[in-house]
């Protein structure tokens, strides 16, 4: 797609019309089959053009070959100044550079890295430095603890604002279903000095923050005033009464059977009767 652009001079008509010069400029760099139909020109300034031509290698998609040709003042020849790949509408380009200390993320830091903070961090102030907040009007400096420098007004500031706005905070889907806040659970130890108030550590084992700051309205369901408590034993199903049938033991089953063998006719019950009445009759009768 053409394109010039306007200035205060027209543009240079000998170099307008050097298009086969800078396409052959351009396939000296890369190859002819990479260097597409000619795009148009800019008019960069007194006899001086940019000719942009399409690229063709599929590695550099959208990406344009810009070629810059000039003439001198009283010339007729028209030379290459300069020859450049550069990115056009829809090409792939690197991400803008952040420098590192931008880059960290939280839990980056392995075993063995250092992070060393800058000299003019503004998340930290000197040791001996006293506050400009009327509620907490006393030096920072901590007698004992030797540290040069603590947090300051602002790091303060930056950490209440990544706390409570994070999964330890009170807008967590977890807080909004929690029975209760965490300032008061009996697990919840406040924070010292001027955060006591919205933030505090928790210290139950079995809840998802342990060990981790958590804001004061924030909340989990190992509330220790919890009193809706899950059964952990399943209910027990009712048993179910079969009140037409029945069920023969051993005992009354062998009873049972023995006793229907003796009402049958012929059977051993009356085989034995008769055997007896033969034998009591006496022994000299015919």
């Amino acid at each position: 797609m053409s394109r010039t652009r306007t200035r205060s001079t027209a543009a240079d008509q000998a170099c307008v019309a050097a298009v086969e010069l800078a396409r052959g400029t351009a396939e000296e760099i890369a190859r002819p089959q990479e260097v597409g139909a000619h795009l148009g020109f800019d008019n960069e300034g007194d006899r001086i053009v940019t000719h942009y031509f399409e690229c063709l290698d599929r590695a550099y998609k959208g990406w344009r070959w810009a070629v810059t040709v000039v003439r001198a003042s009283r010339a007729r020849v028209v030379t290459v100044s300069e020859t450049v790949l550069v990115p056009g509408k829809g090409a792939l380009l690197a991400p803008n550079w952040i420098p590192w200390s931008r880059r960290l993320r939280p839990g980056d830091l392995g075993v063995g890295d250092l992070l060393p903070a800058e000299a003019d961090d503004d998340r930290l102030a000197p040791g001996f430095t006293a506050t400009d907040d009327d509620s907490d009007r006393q030096m920072i400096f901590e007698y004992g603890l030797g540290r040069a420098r603590v947090l300051s007004a602002f790091g303060r500031d930056l950490a209440v604002r990544r706390w409570h706005t994070g999964d330890s905070g009170p807008h967590s889907p977890i807080a909004h279903v929690a029975p209760a806040q965490c300032s008061t659970c009996g697990f919840y130890w406040p924070l010292a000095g001027a955060l006591r108030l919205g933030f505090g550590v928790c210290a139950n084992e079995y809840a998802p923050d342990d060990g981790r700051v958590v804001a004061a309205d924030h909340g989990c369901g190992a509330h220790s005033e919890a009193t809706k408590v899950p059964s952990m034993i399943g209910d027990q199903p009712p048993p179910i009464l079969d009140d037409l049938g029945y069920d023969l033991l051993p005992a009354e089953a062998e009873e049972e059977e023995a006793g229907a063998q003796g009402a049958r006719p012929g059977g051993p019950a009356e085989s034995e009767g008769s055997v007896d009445e033969t034998e009591s009759e006496p022994l000299g009768h015919s």
